[in-house]
């Protein structure tokens, strides 16, 4: 019999016939189907044409199966059994998932904030498996739809309106210093700022674009490296009074592991907006709902402060 065959079929009446075998009473059957005797009788009828077997004889008061409903009985048991487990609901437990995730995330969002988040992740989930890539920001809908991103950390730039999201916070930038850079000890001014040779990191956050747009009226900086990550820049600290411009949390995390110091930056800079998105395809997803949850609850509390600016 061919899949479209079977799907002509009243199958439920297969679930019946499990009952009547289990009960051997159309009486008691009845009950547990909440169906009429007569109604139930009709379905053992109708049992018997589709089978074409007898099914059953009557014995007193008591329906005996036939050998085939009884072979039928077994067989029934493993798929009606996976059905029951496929149509319960069963509640999410995160120690036993072992789903694989990918999220797309900034520069900023990998060095700054997962090393702060994946550890509590995974002392919840150890089993989980988490694949980091870059985001692909003017094509984050194709990315999270046909490319197979599960979530996205990240400003909204380009196309977002069909995305599912969550407001994260603020994200500000800040400056680094050595702490045997001429300004270690004193505020950062802008005559130093504009003096003093450069690194920006992150770039694919948008650090630079809003750096320069707001230094733009001021005469131009030395800018040493562009990166998106901090290694190139640590690696000339040595060589140059370096200051490094580079997102907030991001300059913290350098700060307390190098021995550096954080700077404000000594003018007015408008802070990036940070969202997660997903896409429609991910919403009812169990294990998809509880790694959303816990990002937003461990990313929140980290740009509490940039959210208060």
């Amino acid at each position: 019999m061919k899949l479209e065959e079977i799907y002509r079929q009243d199958l439920s009446l297969l679930i019946a016939l499990q009952i009547l075998v289990e009960e051997c009473s159309v009486t008691k059957a009845a009950k547990r189907l909440h169906l009429s005797q007569s109604a139930t009788s009709r379905i053992l009828s109708r049992l018997r044409e589709m089978l074409n077997d007898p099914l059953f004889s009557r014995v007193g008061q008591q329906l005996v199966p036939t050998q085939y409903a009884l072979d039928c009985y077994q067989q029934l048991q493993g798929p009606t059994g996976q059905l029951l487990q496929l149509l319960t609901p069963s509640e999410f437990i995160a120690k036993e998932c072992q789903q694989k995730f990918t999220i797309a995330t900034t520069d900023f969002a990998a060095q700054g904030l997962l090393p702060l988040v994946l550890p509590k992740l995974y002392q919840l989930a150890p089993n989980i498996g988490i694949e980091v890539i870059p985001v692909q920001h003017q094509y984050l809908q194709s990315q999270l739809s046909l490319q197979g991103a599960d979530m996205a950390i990240c400003r909204a730039i380009g196309q977002t309106e069909q995305l599912q999201q969550t407001r994260l916070g603020l994200v500000g930038v800040s400056c680094l210093v050595s702490n045997h850079h001429p300004v270690a000890d004193k505020a950062l001014s802008l005559e130093d700022y504009l003096h003093f040779p450069h690194a920006t990191i992150a770039i694919s956050d948008g650090v630079k674009a809003i750096v320069d747009s707001s230094i733009a009226q001021f005469p131009q900086r030395k800018e040493l490296l562009r990166a998106p990550n901090l290694d190139s820049a640590l690696a000339l600290l040595e060589l140059h009074p370096l200051i490094i411009t580079l997102p907030e949390g991001m300059a913290e995390i350098a700060a307390a592991k190098h021995g550096l110091i954080v700077k404000p930056l000594p003018f007015a800079i408008a802070p990036l907006n940070y969202n997660l998105f997903w896409h429609a395809r991910c919403e009812l997803d169990k294990g998809q709902c509880w790694l959303r949850d816990k990002i937003v609850d461990l990313i929140k509390p980290l740009l509490i402060s940039n959210r208060q600016k």
